[in-house]
């Protein structure tokens, strides 16, 4: 759905910063190794999982683009320190050394560590404003966490961060395994840099490929003027908050951790959050789209 909207912005040539943002493809990653106890185990085709996370750690970051920018954040700090490498371009000379220093101790406390990813990632992408934002998930079990992971997924992936997850040898799927962008499997250590590779450096998305026998333009005609005007709102305000103090944030089963102060004597009727458009502009934004796209879809048609 958001594809098609996309697709229809352009059209309409409404979405000129969005497509500038796209042409300048950089790419930010913050990658949540896991350092648990159980990161000691053997892998298959000899070492350990942790070994094997920081050989193919290495390899990755090696070969990352200059114009990356590149953050390592473990679930249990080493040497009091829980960034292994901070958030930004990488340096070989001291990513090498942070990632061969990793060592495996503790819990799997991933809904935490999950958070703190992600509000890094949205404070670069508040100052920067374009690029790619991922985040990737080395895990070899499940989080000791999970109430967190339930609060705080939902509200990184509605901020348009991409997460991806690669289970290190494990028995059976992650539980985030159907719940994100991808989801690899790597039980041993080539197909665990080859995940890692394929994340960091390559592409990560769904599956993009829409063999529905209707072209984009049918397929838009038939979206309602609502859903088109909330999701112009989504992708032209992207909200860049830490993760749980916007008011937007739905928490499944737990109350919101934060609720925005209102001015003195200011009407609280709905309409304009954040001093920005209110819902009625952009209900009437989304029909324009609608009918505009209508009109194209006629004029494809008849040709």
């Amino acid at each position: 759905m958001i594809q098609k909207i996309l697709l229809v912005c352009a059209v309409c040539g409404l979405f000129a910063p969005l497509q500038s943002a796209s042409a300048a493809n950089e790419l930010n990653v913050v990658v949540i190794l896991d350092n648990s106890g159980s990161m000691n185990q053997a892998m298959n085709r000899g070492g350990t999982r942790i070994v094997a996370a920081k050989q193919a750690m290495w390899r990755v970051l090696s070969q990352a683009p200059e114009d990356a920018q590149i953050g390592v954040v473990l679930l249990n700090p080493v040497r009091n320190k829980k960034w292994a490498v901070p958030l930004g371009p990488v340096e070989p000379s001291v990513a090498q050394e942070a990632v061969e220093s990793l060592k495996a101790a503790g819990n799997t406390p991933l809904g935490a560590t999950m958070k703190e990813a992600a509000d890094a990632l949205l404070e670069l992408r508040d100052k920067q404003k374009y690029g790619t934002y991922k985040l990737l998930i080395i895990s070899d079990g499940e989080a000791t966490d999970r109430a967190l992971v339930e609060q705080y997924l939902p509200q990184i992936q509605a901020r348009g961060i991409l997460v991806d997850v690669i289970g290190v040898a494990m028995g059976q799927q992650h539980s985030l395994a159907t719940r994100t962008a991808t989801y690899r499997n790597a039980d041993d250590p080539a197909s665990l840099e080859k995940a890692i590779s394929q994340v960091v450096l390559g592409e990560s998305s769904t599956d993009t490929d829409d063999n529905t026998g209707q072209s984009d333009f049918d397929l838009l005609a038939s979206v309602p003027s609502e859903v088109a005007a909330v999701s112009l709102e989504a992708l032209t305000t992207p909200h860049n908050e830490p993760i749980g103090v916007f008011s937007g944030d739905s928490v499944t089963g737990l109350p919101n951790t934060y609720q925005p102060p209102q001015p003195a004597n200011a009407p609280n009727n709905g309409s304009n959050r954040g001093g920005g458009p209110g819902f009625g502009t952009f209900l009437m934004i989304g029909f324009v789209i609608v009918i505009l796209f209508r009109v194209f879809a006629s004029i494809v048609k008849a040709r």
